[in-house]
């Protein structure tokens, strides 16, 4: 997803005016695909889809089930539980990004995938970052230093890697627990990083 696109958001429940109504409460904001079962959610969800609101308790392949396949194909995907089904201790053990109780209101859905969405932008960030700060060093290690000093190349990457982490400081310092847990889920991490 670029900056300047809409991010992508599939709808899964069962019930068709539900799903429809998430969906028309988020079409003018976001690329809005429905499924009204499990199955033809598995058949429509790609790498182009950003965020998937997913109810649990479904006919056939639930929620629960979907989720699992999701993750065994490894998207990159965000996946909100949707659901009226309340919390029990059986969700520790489940990847999901975030759970939201049904009724939702407009703003808990736009707030959700705004969070959600974030979460996926900071996670790309900090890869960038890496992977930027292991050439520099491996630079450092193995260039003299007056080399270094007049490459141009060499110090835009410092430049960049520079303005990276600043976006990366300014995003971290509005993320809540629930923001760690989810934007630091696919690279193996349970909360923010140990200062």
């Amino acid at each position: 997803m670029s900056s300047s696109e809409p991010a992508t958001v599939l709808v899964v429940d069962d019930e068709p005016d539900v799903a429809d109504a998430y969906a028309a409460q988020l079409q003018n904001e976001f690329i809005v695909s429905t499924a009204y079962g499990g199955q033809e959610a598995l058949d429509k969800i790609d790498d182009s889809v950003n965020v998937v609101l997913l109810d649990r308790r479904m006919p056939g392949i639930s929620g629960d089930e979907v989720l699992e396949k999701i993750r065994d194909r490894d998207l990159k995907t965000r996946v909100a539980m949707v659901t009226a089904v309340d919390p029990d201790f059986d969700i520790i053990e489940m990847p999901f990004d975030d759970y939201v109780i049904k009724p939702v209101s407009r703003d808990d859905l736009f707030e959700t995938i705004n969070r959600l969405l974030t979460c996926s932008e900071y996670e790309e960030r900090l890869r960038r970052y890496y992977a930027l700060t292991a050439k520099h060093a491996t630079l450092i290690a193995n260039k003299p230093e007056s080399e270094l000093t007049n490459n141009d190349a060499f110090n835009q990457l410092k430049e960049e890697i520079e303005r990276i982490r600043q976006d990366l400081d300014q995003t971290i310092a509005n993320f809540d627990e629930d923001d760690f847990a989810a934007a630091f889920r696919d690279l193996g991490m349970a909360g923010p990083p140990e200062e």
